[in-house]
């Protein structure tokens, strides 16, 4: 088995590394453990790195699978239980603290399942995050092996309960979100965000019209986007999570995002693996709790 190839780059302002194996190549900054690009030799990309995003110290980056952690969103919207675990005055910046923070690379290792990537956040683990300061090791393992497994893990070191929402919330890349099918979402409810907050039901695979941002509840582990001109289906399969983010801009909305293309919401597709809403976790002293998805690709 040929060594991994790990090089440093710089993308604007961000330490990054690319790392090629025999099977694939990942891009995935310091910046909150940010994964930017991940594809497998001579196939299209499965992550979407926008041509747009902004990579400079502090700013969180649209593309790829941003950290949401510890909380999801708007933290008003959250339970009451992840609301009270920040004390500040400031505002809330949206989906947490870690998103623009470095992250600590901990290893690059080769094993029998593949190349495994993993990063912390110092600061959790002290409870000095800005206003949460509650002692929480955060790790994000990157395992690339047959597809690519993204895993979150929060191991609670205080002596009192914890209780945070997240996500890892992964752009995919497809041919034509007007084209594409996101599959195993039928039969489910779900929150439309967009009609205040509603709660409907899924009848039948969800196709792309518009602007889109639901939260579906009591998810599967097997979800896919089905995507005939690329020929291909990406199979999602998740752990740790029951809730499940589904986001694309669509016109009115990517026209007011300055850090995307007008036309760039045509080329992505969010499915979130998360722990939203009443999925929130609720970690007692020394629980640990891990988020995943695993990420491949098959033709049809």
């Amino acid at each position: 088995m040929s060594e991994p190839q790990v090089e440093s780059v710089k993308l604007g302002e961000l330490n990054c590394w690319k790392i090629r194996t025999a099977q694939c190549e990942l891009l995935v900054a310091q910046q909150g453990a940010h994964v930017l690009s991940y594809q497998r030799n001579g196939e299209q990309p499965l992550i979407w790195l926008n041509d747009h995003a902004v990579f400079k110290q502090g700013t969180p980056i649209r593309a790829g699978v941003p950290v949401c952690w510890p909380w999801f969103g708007n933290l008003a919207r959250n339970p009451q239980s992840v609301q009270a675990m920040r004390q500040s005055s400031e505002a809330a910046p949206a989906h947490g603290l870690v998103r623009a923070l470095d992250w600590e690379l901990l290893g690059i290792q080769q094993s029998a399942e593949g190349v495994t990537v993993e990063f912390t956040v110092p600061q959790a683990g002290k409870g000095e995050l800005p206003g949460w300061a509650h002692k929480v090791d955060v790790r994000l393992s990157l395992l690339l092996g047959e597809g690519l497994q993204i895993s979150l893990t929060s191991h609670n070191l205080d002596d009192h309960a914890v209780s945070l929402s997240q996500a890892l919330h992964s752009y995919f890349s497809v041919s034509d979100v007007r084209s594409v099918t996101a599959e195993g979402l039928d039969g489910l409810d779900y929150i439309e965000t967009l009609e205040d907050w509603q709660q409907r039901h899924q009848a039948g695979d969800l196709q792309f019209t518009g602007e889109t941002d639901r939260i579906y509840l009591q998810t599967p582990a097997e979800l896919g986007i089905l995507d005939p001109d690329w020929n291909r289906r990406i199979k999602l399969t998740s752990a740790g999570s029951a809730s499940t983010v589904v986001w694309n801009p669509w016109t009115g909305r990517a026209a007011q995002l300055s850090d995307m293309a007008d036309d760039g919401w045509q080329q992505m597709l969010c499915i979130e693996t998360a722990n939203v809403l009443d999925d929130a976790v609720d970690l007692a002293p020394g629980a640990s709790h891990t988020l995943s998805i695993t990420i491949c690709a098959e033709k049809l």
